[in-house]
């Protein structure tokens, strides 16, 4: 009996079956195995969280300087620029025409006082009526009328300036027509000079007024100007979602530019060695927020709280976590897969 022959495989199959093989080893020891990952460990660090915002320079308390009567401008003694003191003489109107009128409403009072007298007294001797009499009191009367109130319009024709300020903006010129309420010059209250600025919504959380802040305008890229937030607004951009907040200068500048554009960083925490962590390391579990820690290789989830994050991206712990634990750290895109007890190796 002839004895059997063994099955002779082509040696293009046998190579084929060492590539899978070893590509199933490779795929085993690399992506089906542990998760290469690095930890970090909580660290003490003075931790300062700011806000930013940008927006412009304004005043709270901007006044329209106007004449009360309409007249010829005669003269504008102050510029743009120019400090001012509440009471000082700022523009004068041509007196001409009103001091006429003035002499004429003395002239016509002169005159209705005597008539008043005289027909008072023939009144009284009832040569005229006592009617006759009383409209010409009453003619009197209005006269003394007209003399105040020409009286006043040669005050108003003199503009002085209704509080302490900066004139920054002169809108007319010596020889224009000034009608009643348009504006000559524009007069801004240096103590309200602040910067309305905008500050992204993800950011709002710990704004309030009276925090501290640094102002940079774009006239003085090099210099911090101190600051206080004064005001928060009750609504944001729907289109931007931003809020404006009002930032004061501490102590008011006197040489500002209203419209100038400026930055705010606003100070919104500080922590003196604070126990930080990076904020990559932040994952979700359901609904808590934690980080995972590596124990005998293997993940655990644990969940913290968090206190204020600076601009380098510290985060403070305030609860979960004893300081001495090896949190893990991957790219962001293997942060997500990370899973309960799932093995890993520490690079």
């Amino acid at each position: 009996m002839q004895a059997p022959t063994m099955l002779k495989i082509p040696k293009k199959y046998l190579l084929a079956l060492a590539v899978i093989l070893t590509g199933g080893l490779l795929l085993r020891l690399t992506v089906l195995g542990p998760t290469k990952i690095q930890t970090v460990r909580v660290t003490q660090r003075d931790l300062i969280a700011q806000v930013y915002g940008n927006g412009t320079v304004e005043a709270k308390v901007v006044v329209n300087i106007a004449s009360k009567i309409t007249g010829r401008l005669a003269e504008v003694s102050v510029d743009q620029g120019d400090m001012v003191k509440q009471g000082q003489v700022l523009a004068k109107l041509d007196l001409s025409e009103l001091q006429a009128q003035n002499r004429q409403a003395k002239a016509s009072l002169a005159l209705a006082k005597k008539n008043a007298a005289r027909f008072k007294a023939l009144a009284s001797k009832e040569l005229v009526s006592l009617q006759e009499a009383e409209q010409y009191e009453t003619a009197f009367l209005l006269a003394k009328e007209a003399v105040v109130a020409s009286r006043s319009r040669l005050d108003d024709a003199t503009i002085v300036a209704p509080e302490d300020g900066i004139i920054i903006r002169r809108e007319l010129e010596p020889g224009a027509t000034v009608t009643a309420g348009l504006p000559i010059l524009l007069l801004a209250n240096p103590e309200t000079v602040w910067v309305k600025a905008n500050v992204d919504e993800s950011q709002l959380k710990g704004l309030t007024p009276g925090q501290s802040a640094t102002i940079t305008l774009r006239s003085a890229p090099g210099e911090k100007f101190p600051g206080q937030v004064a005001r928060l607004a009750w609504e944001s951009d729907r289109v931007t979602e931003e809020l404006e907040v009002d930032v004061a200068f501490t102590p008011p500048v006197a040489n500002f530019r209203l419209g100038e554009q400026a930055e705010v960083l606003i100070t919104t925490g500080a922590r003196k060695d604070a126990p930080s962590i990076p904020n990559t390391v932040l994952a979700n579990k359901g609904k808590q927020r934690g980080v995972w820690v590596v124990e005998n290789n293997r993940l655990l989830f644990r969940a913290v709280s968090t206190g204020i994050e600076d601009s380098h991206g510290m985060i403070e712990i305030t609860a979960g976590l004893t300081g001495n634990e090896a949190i893990a750290l991957a790219p962001p895109e293997k942060m997500s897969l990370l899973t309960e007890g799932q093995k890993v190796r520490v690079r």
